[in-house]
């Protein structure tokens, strides 16, 4: 099993526990507004900005019988699937990109990741250059991984989804995280930033609250919970990106 977290210089290892709730716009403003007393914006926000938000975009990879879309829906409590993600909608000099994967094992959530280059994006979307990157990234087990699944699995970029993301953390203690994500939407594409087809609204109106701990939740936080009446609910934006397009769809949670 993964240790709780490992940090190297371009890769990184989380594993946590999370739990995920679909909020109101009103309800996801009031709980931001009563967190702050107890939490701050993490590093990565522009403190100068009025919206305390930064952008992220991902690509996610499945086979045809798009198997990572139907494990989530089952509750396959063993499972993993990749994805590019990066924090810009274009293509600069600036851009930071990773190969990230991300899966379940049991109860705690985990999360893959080495940083790949700009030079380099194209080849993960072409299975006849896959063999290159090999080269490339000698020794980076994950980039390994993904490249004997790509070829295995027949696995293929499909779907493009971006949101905007409010995230605090702890101010003292253990790691606890709050994150909020607004305006999520997808796209089918095989590219993470040549999008032309149409983009559709995932859950319009709605935020997603991701609550991520190493061990245990604050006190306060527990209040929130039973004051608000949140529930706790099993969603996943792939999954989200993949019905709004149309790519994909869980007949049975109909």
């Amino acid at each position: 099993m993964l240790k709780k977290i490992q940090t190297k210089k371009d890769n990184q290892i989380f594993s946590r526990f999370e739990m995920k709730y679909i909020l109101n716009k009103n309800l996801s403003l009031s709980l931001q507004n009563e967190i702050k007393n107890f939490m701050t914006y993490d590093g990565y926000v522009n403190k100068d900005k009025f919206e305390k938000k930064y952008y992220v975009r991902s690509i996610y990879f499945d086979n045809e019988m798009y198997s990572n879309f139907n494990e989530k829906v089952d509750g396959v409590k063993i499972r993993h699937k990749f994805r590019i993600r990066t924090y810009s909608d274009k293509l600069t000099k600036t851009s930071k990109l990773y190969l990230e994967e991300k899966g379940r094992h049991n109860q705690r959530t985990y999360k893959v990741r080495t940083k790949i280059t700009k030079n380099d994006l194209d080849l993960f979307f072409d299975s006849k250059k896959l063999f290159q990157l090999k080269k490339n990234y000698k020794n980076t087990l994950l980039v390994e991984k993904f490249i004997f699944e790509s070829i295995r699995k027949n696995v293929r970029s499909n779907v493009v989804i971006d949101y905007d993301r409010s995230p605090f953390v702890n101010n003292t203690g253990l790691y606890f995280r709050l994150t909020f994500d607004s305006n999520i939407r997808s796209c089918i594409s095989n590219s993470l930033f040549n999008t032309k087809n149409q983009w559709k609204k995932c859950i319009d109106g709605y935020d997603i609250l991701e609550v991520k701990f190493d061990t245990t939740i604050p006190a306060w936080f527990q209040k929130i919970i039973q004051s608000y009446e949140l529930n706790r609910l099993s969603i996943s934006k792939y999954v989200l990106g993949l019905e709004a397009t149309g790519l994909a769809e869980d007949f049975e949670g109909k």
